[in-house]
């Protein structure tokens, strides 16, 4: 495993306890997953990739990137202290929309199975009254 993996491994899991145990800003709350995190070649940055339960809406949202970015220097200052490298990266947020786009992806695949085979066993939707208004 590259070095650049591991770092990101190592930030993923140490966010995420930083966040359960050491985050005491209240917009935050106790429901952020930190889904991914993509290290920089040469370590400097740290991109993470986060979702949350109570943020239901895009403005939720933003504002929890933005409580996130503005706590970038109190992540970094945690994260030296757990580590032995020369350098910490410096860590940029961002809201991790596939969590919310995966179940609604899942459901039009799934409408399109469904009307593949309505269609190739002869019921398309013109011949089912009911099936029009659904999307």
């Amino acid at each position: 495993m590259s070095r650049d993996l591991r770092v990101a491994d190592f930030v993923r899991d140490e966010v995420s306890r930083i966040l359960q145990r050491d985050m005491r800003d209240p917009r935050v709350g106790s429901f952020v997953s930190v889904n991914d995190v993509r290290v920089s070649k040469d370590l400097s940055y740290a991109e993470i990739y986060v979702s949350s339960l109570q943020a239901n809406d895009a403005k939720a949202q933003a504002e929890l990137v933005d409580v996130l970015n503005r706590a970038a220097g109190f992540f970094r200052t945690e994260l030296s202290k757990r580590h032995t490298m020369r350098t910490t990266p410096k860590p940029r947020f961002h809201y991790d929309e596939l969590v919310e786009r995966g179940p609604r992806l899942e459901q039009l695949i799934g409408r399109a199975v469904t009307q593949d085979q309505q269609r190739a066993e002869g019921t398309d939707d013109e011949s089912s009254p009911g099936q029009q208004g659904d999307s």
